[in-house]
């Protein structure tokens, strides 16, 4: 980052190639979107190119992108849009008007139980990470899926260390809660 500050394009290219998925996938889990995920992550880099002038190596550059966007999908979710958006298996909305359906697994597939109890898991897990308060599932993601220290974490929420803590915490206690059927 500091190369692209100094002017260096191609030091930008290889920061946008070496984090662009990582952000998007960051950004999908709030916005549920995966083009709305990858514009949020083009704004993030894009923000971080005209600021590149007033960059200072603080911390880690992952810390830094990770506030930028953290901040672009936190507004993004304030956004009317967002609020209790949902995407129906039937009835789904054809690009020519018409409704349609999304075809579901192939049923014919061994341990197709397993799967489809997979794909259940994983959208109960979804369901409530996205009711989580969005400063809690950011903190959760920054640490749990992103891998950031909780120091990294406070620095891209702009909180303390003891802050995220609590926030992870309570995010976990509140998974652990209304997933303990899964659990035991």
């Amino acid at each position: 980052m500091q190369r692209v500050r100094d002017g260096d394009t191609v030091a930008f290219r290889e920061l946008f190639a070496k984090h662009s998925e990582a952000v998007v996938n960051f950004a999908y889990r709030f916005v549920n979107s995966r083009p709305r995920a990858e514009e949020l992550a083009q704004d993030a880099f894009l923000q971080i190119y005209r600021a590149r002038g007033r960059y200072q190596a603080k911390a880690r550059f992952t810390t830094y992108l990770y506030r930028v966007a953290t901040n672009l999908c936190l507004n993004e979710l304030r956004r009317f849009d967002y609020q209790g958006k949902t995407e129906p298996l039937e009835g789904r909305s054809l690009e020519n008007g018409e409704e349609g359906t999304r075809e579901l697994a192939d049923t014919s597939l061994p341990e197709v139980e397993e799967l489809l109890a997979g794909i259940e898991t994983g959208a109960r897990i979804k369901k409530v990470l996205d009711k989580l308060p969005p400063n809690q599932k950011s903190a959760l993601l920054l640490s749990r899926v992103e891998g950031l220290s909780y120091q990294e974490v406070a620095e891209c929420l702009e909180t303390t260390e003891s802050a995220v803590k609590s926030l992870i915490f309570r995010a976990t206690q509140t998974l652990r809660d209304q997933l303990a059927d899964l659990l035991r």
